[in-house]
Protein backbone atom coordinates (compact mmCIF):
# COMPACT_ATOMS: atom_id res chain seq x y z
CA UNK A 1 0.00 0.00 0.00
CA UNK A 2 1.46 3.40 -0.79
CA UNK A 3 1.75 6.18 1.58
CA UNK A 4 -0.71 8.74 1.98
CA UNK A 5 0.09 12.03 0.39
CA UNK A 6 1.06 14.44 1.93
CA UNK A 7 -0.24 17.96 1.79
CA UNK A 8 2.98 20.12 2.67
CA UNK A 9 5.11 20.20 -0.25
CA UNK A 10 2.35 20.99 -2.71
CA UNK A 11 1.29 23.79 -0.64
CA UNK A 12 4.75 24.71 -0.47
CA UNK A 13 4.79 24.56 -4.69
CA UNK A 14 1.49 26.13 -4.50
CA UNK A 15 2.81 29.49 -3.25
CA UNK A 16 6.53 29.57 -4.42
CA UNK A 17 5.79 28.59 -7.90
CA UNK A 18 1.83 29.06 -8.67
CA UNK A 19 1.50 32.41 -7.02
CA UNK A 20 4.66 33.87 -7.00
CA UNK A 21 6.17 32.60 -9.96
CA UNK A 22 3.59 32.09 -12.98
CA UNK A 23 0.83 34.46 -11.66
CA UNK A 24 2.93 36.27 -9.94
CA UNK A 25 -0.05 37.87 -7.70
CA UNK A 26 0.80 41.14 -5.19
CA UNK A 27 2.20 40.48 -1.79
CA UNK A 28 -1.05 42.01 -0.70
CA UNK A 29 -2.79 38.32 -2.04
CA UNK A 30 0.34 36.80 -0.74
CA UNK A 31 -0.38 37.54 2.28
CA UNK A 32 -3.81 37.09 2.53
CA UNK A 33 -4.01 33.74 1.25
CA UNK A 34 -0.80 32.81 4.13
CA UNK A 35 -2.85 34.02 7.08
CA UNK A 36 -5.91 32.31 5.92
CA UNK A 37 -3.90 28.82 6.10
CA UNK A 38 -1.91 29.85 9.08
CA UNK A 39 -5.61 29.80 10.63
CA UNK A 40 -6.43 26.76 8.88
CA UNK A 41 -3.59 25.22 10.21
CA UNK A 42 -4.14 25.99 13.40
CA UNK A 43 -7.92 24.97 13.49
CA UNK A 44 -6.77 21.31 11.94
CA UNK A 45 -4.01 20.44 14.51
CA UNK A 46 -6.60 20.94 17.18
CA UNK A 47 -9.22 19.07 15.41
CA UNK A 48 -6.72 16.05 14.16
CA UNK A 49 -4.07 16.17 16.56
CA UNK A 50 -1.34 16.49 13.35
CA UNK A 51 1.25 18.62 12.68
CA UNK A 52 0.61 20.72 9.63
CA UNK A 53 3.86 19.13 8.24
CA UNK A 54 2.04 15.33 9.19
CA UNK A 55 -1.23 16.14 7.45
CA UNK A 56 -2.20 14.06 4.31
CA UNK A 57 -4.63 15.03 2.29
CA UNK A 58 -6.74 12.03 3.46
CA UNK A 59 -7.00 14.21 6.51
CA UNK A 60 -8.60 17.21 4.86
CA UNK A 61 -12.67 17.05 3.74
CA UNK A 62 -15.38 19.38 3.50
CA UNK A 63 -16.27 18.52 6.92
CA UNK A 64 -13.21 19.82 8.60
CA UNK A 65 -13.25 22.49 6.34
CA UNK A 66 -16.64 23.99 6.55
CA UNK A 67 -15.92 23.17 10.59
CA UNK A 68 -13.39 25.67 10.39
CA UNK A 69 -15.13 28.48 8.38
CA UNK A 70 -18.10 28.16 11.27
CA UNK A 71 -15.45 28.58 13.37
CA UNK A 72 -13.98 31.81 11.97
CA UNK A 73 -17.58 33.53 12.09
CA UNK A 74 -18.55 32.02 15.57
CA UNK A 75 -15.54 32.49 17.98
CA UNK A 76 -13.06 35.04 16.32
CA UNK A 77 -16.09 36.78 14.82
CA UNK A 78 -15.55 38.07 11.54
CA UNK A 79 -17.91 38.46 8.81
CA UNK A 80 -19.46 36.90 6.02
CA UNK A 81 -17.41 38.69 3.31
CA UNK A 82 -14.35 38.10 5.44
CA UNK A 83 -15.18 33.99 5.54
CA UNK A 84 -15.45 34.12 1.96
CA UNK A 85 -12.27 35.57 1.38
CA UNK A 86 -11.04 32.53 3.40
CA UNK A 87 -12.77 30.30 1.66
CA UNK A 88 -11.55 32.06 -1.93
CA UNK A 89 -7.44 31.02 -0.82
CA UNK A 90 -8.89 27.56 -0.02
CA UNK A 91 -10.44 27.11 -3.05
CA UNK A 92 -7.21 28.36 -5.07
CA UNK A 93 -5.37 25.80 -3.72
CA UNK A 94 -7.09 22.42 -3.93
CA UNK A 95 -8.23 23.88 -7.91
CA UNK A 96 -4.50 23.59 -7.82
CA UNK A 97 -3.81 20.43 -6.39
CA UNK A 98 -6.71 18.33 -8.48
CA UNK A 99 -3.96 18.16 -11.55
CA UNK A 100 -1.43 16.89 -8.63
CA UNK A 101 -3.29 14.90 -6.72
CA UNK A 102 -5.95 12.51 -9.53
CA UNK A 103 -6.25 10.04 -6.40
CA UNK A 104 -8.20 12.61 -4.36
CA UNK A 105 -10.38 14.72 -6.96
CA UNK A 106 -13.61 13.44 -6.04
CA UNK A 107 -12.55 14.91 -2.10
CA UNK A 108 -11.24 18.09 -4.01
CA UNK A 109 -14.47 18.60 -5.92
CA UNK A 110 -16.36 18.57 -2.51
CA UNK A 111 -14.46 20.86 -1.14
CA UNK A 112 -15.03 23.58 -4.34
CA UNK A 113 -18.41 23.20 -4.50
CA UNK A 114 -18.81 24.73 -0.74
CA UNK A 115 -20.80 27.75 -1.45
CA UNK A 116 -19.79 31.38 -0.46
CA UNK A 117 -21.92 33.27 2.08
CA UNK A 118 -24.52 35.76 0.92
CA UNK A 119 -23.76 38.43 2.79
CA UNK A 120 -25.94 42.42 3.14
CA UNK A 121 -24.49 44.71 0.83
CA UNK A 122 -24.71 48.14 2.26
CA UNK A 123 -24.19 51.75 1.19
CA UNK A 124 -20.01 52.71 0.83
CA UNK A 125 -19.39 55.45 3.89
CA UNK A 126 -17.86 58.72 2.83
CA UNK A 127 -16.91 61.61 4.50
CA UNK A 128 -18.12 65.57 3.36
CA UNK A 129 -15.86 68.31 2.08
CA UNK A 130 -16.35 69.69 5.34
CA UNK A 131 -15.21 66.42 7.84
CA UNK A 132 -12.43 66.17 5.05
CA UNK A 133 -10.84 69.63 5.89
CA UNK A 134 -11.30 68.89 9.65
CA UNK A 135 -9.07 66.05 8.90
CA UNK A 136 -7.00 67.68 7.34
CA UNK A 137 -6.20 70.19 10.02
CA UNK A 138 -5.78 67.58 12.45
CA UNK A 139 -1.94 67.00 12.00
CA UNK A 140 0.54 69.64 14.20
CA UNK A 141 2.20 71.24 11.02
CA UNK A 142 4.85 72.08 13.20
CA UNK A 143 5.99 68.56 13.61
CA UNK A 144 7.91 66.23 10.90
CA UNK A 145 5.29 63.15 11.85
CA UNK A 146 2.39 65.86 11.39
CA UNK A 147 3.65 67.03 7.92
CA UNK A 148 3.90 64.04 7.04
CA UNK A 149 0.76 62.54 8.19
CA UNK A 150 -0.90 65.99 6.67
CA UNK A 151 0.55 65.06 3.27
CA UNK A 152 -0.41 61.56 3.07
CA UNK A 153 -3.84 62.11 3.73
CA UNK A 154 -4.12 64.94 1.40
CA UNK A 155 -2.74 62.24 -1.18
CA UNK A 156 -5.45 59.66 0.05
CA UNK A 157 -8.33 62.13 -0.43
CA UNK A 158 -7.61 63.45 -3.27
CA UNK A 159 -6.26 60.31 -5.04
CA UNK A 160 -8.29 57.46 -3.65
CA UNK A 161 -5.44 54.99 -3.37
CA UNK A 162 -6.02 51.54 -1.36
CA UNK A 163 -4.12 51.64 1.53
CA UNK A 164 -1.35 49.17 -0.02
CA UNK A 165 -0.89 51.52 -3.00
CA UNK A 166 -0.36 54.73 -0.78
CA UNK A 167 2.10 53.54 1.05
CA UNK A 168 4.40 51.77 -1.43
CA UNK A 169 4.80 55.01 -3.20
CA UNK A 170 8.56 55.80 -3.67
CA UNK A 171 9.64 60.04 -4.08
CA UNK A 172 10.55 58.18 -7.93
CA UNK A 173 6.55 57.30 -8.63
CA UNK A 174 5.37 61.25 -7.77
CA UNK A 175 5.79 63.76 -10.79
CA UNK A 176 5.67 67.73 -9.59
CA UNK A 177 5.95 69.14 -12.31
CA UNK A 178 3.95 69.92 -16.02
CA UNK A 179 1.29 66.84 -16.04
CA UNK A 180 1.66 66.15 -12.11
CA UNK A 181 0.76 62.85 -11.00
CA UNK A 182 1.47 59.82 -8.51
CA UNK A 183 2.62 56.59 -10.27
CA UNK A 184 1.20 53.67 -8.57
CA UNK A 185 1.32 49.67 -8.79
CA UNK A 186 -2.35 48.05 -8.27
CA UNK A 187 -4.65 44.69 -8.45
CA UNK A 188 -3.89 42.99 -11.13
CA UNK A 189 -0.35 44.39 -11.44
CA UNK A 190 -2.11 47.09 -13.21
CA UNK A 191 0.06 50.19 -13.20
CA UNK A 192 -1.77 53.33 -13.67
CA UNK A 193 -1.03 57.45 -13.27
CA UNK A 194 -3.48 59.71 -11.13
CA UNK A 195 -3.45 63.28 -11.50
CA UNK A 196 -2.52 65.63 -8.86
CA UNK A 197 -4.52 68.87 -8.11
CA UNK A 198 -1.84 72.18 -7.48
CA UNK A 199 -2.59 72.05 -3.58
CA UNK A 200 -1.35 68.68 -3.35
CA UNK A 201 1.63 69.68 -5.48
CA UNK A 202 2.19 72.22 -3.36
CA UNK A 203 2.08 70.46 -0.50
CA UNK A 204 4.03 67.20 -1.48
CA UNK A 205 7.11 70.20 -3.31
CA UNK A 206 7.69 71.62 0.50
CA UNK A 207 7.08 67.71 1.73
CA UNK A 208 9.87 66.22 0.01
CA UNK A 209 12.03 69.16 0.50
CA UNK A 210 11.86 67.70 4.05
CA UNK A 211 15.02 65.17 5.30
CA UNK A 212 13.79 61.75 4.75
CA UNK A 213 13.93 59.47 7.58
CA UNK A 214 16.61 57.29 6.93
CA UNK A 215 18.40 56.69 3.80
CA UNK A 216 14.98 54.90 2.26
CA UNK A 217 13.22 56.54 -0.67
CA UNK A 218 9.85 55.74 0.46
CA UNK A 219 7.86 58.96 0.09
CA UNK A 220 5.95 58.54 3.71
CA UNK A 221 8.12 56.53 5.74
CA UNK A 222 8.64 56.04 9.06
CA UNK A 223 10.82 57.67 11.51
CA UNK A 224 13.49 54.92 10.57
CA UNK A 225 12.99 55.19 6.70
CA UNK A 226 10.93 52.32 6.91
CA UNK A 227 7.75 51.81 4.70
CA UNK A 228 4.27 52.43 7.25
CA UNK A 229 2.34 49.14 7.83
CA UNK A 230 -1.42 49.21 7.53
CA UNK A 231 -1.73 49.29 10.99
CA UNK A 232 0.25 52.45 11.56
CA UNK A 233 -2.04 54.36 9.29
CA UNK A 234 -4.89 53.20 10.59
CA UNK A 235 -3.49 54.23 14.20
CA UNK A 236 -2.64 57.45 12.85
CA UNK A 237 -6.43 58.03 11.19
CA UNK A 238 -8.01 57.47 14.29
CA UNK A 239 -5.87 59.80 16.20
CA UNK A 240 -6.75 62.40 13.96
CA UNK A 241 -10.24 61.73 13.70
CA UNK A 242 -10.15 62.05 17.23
CA UNK A 243 -9.01 65.38 16.85
CA UNK A 244 -11.45 66.22 14.41
CA UNK A 245 -14.45 65.42 16.21
CA UNK A 246 -14.21 68.51 18.78
CA UNK A 247 -14.66 70.90 15.82
CA UNK A 248 -16.61 68.30 13.31
CA UNK A 249 -19.30 67.12 14.82
CA UNK A 250 -20.79 64.75 12.26
CA UNK A 251 -17.27 62.84 12.59
CA UNK A 252 -19.01 61.44 15.87
CA UNK A 253 -21.24 59.16 14.12
CA UNK A 254 -18.94 57.51 11.56
CA UNK A 255 -16.23 55.30 11.78
CA UNK A 256 -13.47 56.49 9.67
CA UNK A 257 -11.23 54.14 8.42
CA UNK A 258 -8.54 54.21 5.60
CA UNK A 259 -11.02 52.71 3.08
CA UNK A 260 -13.06 55.53 3.64
CA UNK A 261 -10.54 58.13 1.87
CA UNK A 262 -11.00 56.03 -1.65
CA UNK A 263 -14.59 56.40 -1.28
CA UNK A 264 -13.95 59.98 -0.91
CA UNK A 265 -12.41 60.38 -3.57
CA UNK A 266 -15.19 58.37 -5.79
CA UNK A 267 -17.73 60.57 -4.54
CA UNK A 268 -16.18 63.79 -4.82
CA UNK A 269 -15.44 62.93 -8.51
CA UNK A 270 -19.06 61.54 -9.14
CA UNK A 271 -20.55 64.74 -7.34
CA UNK A 272 -18.68 66.70 -9.75
CA UNK A 273 -20.46 64.92 -12.94
CA UNK A 274 -17.35 62.90 -13.91
CA UNK A 275 -18.54 59.85 -16.24
CA UNK A 276 -18.68 56.27 -14.37
CA UNK A 277 -15.98 54.77 -16.77
CA UNK A 278 -13.42 57.53 -15.79
CA UNK A 279 -14.20 57.28 -12.30
CA UNK A 280 -13.76 53.39 -12.80
CA UNK A 281 -9.54 53.81 -14.49
CA UNK A 282 -8.92 56.51 -11.75
CA UNK A 283 -9.62 54.08 -9.02
CA UNK A 284 -8.07 50.87 -11.14
CA UNK A 285 -11.35 48.85 -10.92
CA UNK A 286 -11.23 45.82 -13.05
CA UNK A 287 -14.70 45.94 -14.13
CA UNK A 288 -17.69 49.25 -13.82
CA UNK A 289 -19.27 47.02 -12.12
CA UNK A 290 -17.85 47.93 -9.30
CA UNK A 291 -17.36 51.67 -9.38
CA UNK A 292 -21.62 51.19 -9.29
CA UNK A 293 -21.70 51.28 -5.56
CA UNK A 294 -20.90 54.82 -5.60
CA UNK A 295 -24.19 55.78 -7.65
CA UNK A 296 -26.28 53.55 -5.25
CA UNK A 297 -24.91 55.83 -2.22
CA UNK A 298 -24.87 59.34 -4.14
CA UNK A 299 -28.43 59.97 -2.58
CA UNK A 300 -28.00 63.97 -4.37
CA UNK A 301 -28.17 62.06 -7.64
CA UNK A 302 -31.38 60.85 -6.79
CA UNK A 303 -32.74 63.87 -5.49
CA UNK A 304 -31.89 65.64 -8.90
CA UNK A 305 -33.51 62.88 -10.83
CA UNK A 306 -36.78 62.93 -8.53
CA UNK A 307 -36.82 66.61 -9.25
CA UNK A 308 -37.50 66.14 -12.88
CA UNK A 309 -39.85 63.41 -12.66
CA UNK A 310 -43.61 64.49 -12.01
CA UNK A 311 -45.06 63.80 -8.73
CA UNK A 312 -47.98 61.52 -8.30
CA UNK A 313 -51.48 62.16 -7.29
CA UNK A 314 -51.68 60.84 -3.99
CA UNK A 315 -54.40 61.27 -1.53
CA UNK A 316 -54.96 60.58 1.86
CA UNK A 317 -57.29 57.37 2.95
CA UNK A 318 -58.89 56.75 6.10
CA UNK A 319 -57.38 53.59 8.14
CA UNK A 320 -59.71 50.51 7.92
CA UNK A 321 -58.59 47.82 10.21
CA UNK A 322 -58.65 44.19 8.44
CA UNK A 323 -60.54 41.18 9.29
CA UNK A 324 -59.25 40.08 12.53
CA UNK A 325 -58.36 36.37 11.31
CA UNK A 326 -56.72 38.10 7.98
CA UNK A 327 -55.02 40.61 10.22
CA UNK A 328 -53.59 37.59 12.34
CA UNK A 329 -52.42 35.95 9.06
CA UNK A 330 -50.56 39.28 8.25
CA UNK A 331 -48.95 38.79 11.75
CA UNK A 332 -47.19 35.55 11.34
Amino acid sequence: MSAPSSLAPLLERFFTQRLMTQRQVSPHTIASYRDTFRLFFEFARQRTKKAPCDLAFSDIDVDLIEAFLADLEQRRGICARSRNLRLSAIRSFFRYAAYYEPAHVARIQQILVIPAKRHDRTLVGFLSRSEVEALLAAPDLRTWCGRRDHALLLVAFQTGMRLSELTALRRGDVELNAGAHARCLGKGRKERCTPLTSQTVQVLKAWMREPPGGSSDILFPTVHGQRMSADAVQYLLAKYTAIARKTCVSLRKKNVTPHMARHTAAMELLQAGVDLTVIALWLGHESIKTTQIYLDANLALKETALAKTASLNGRMGRFRPDDRMIQFLNNL
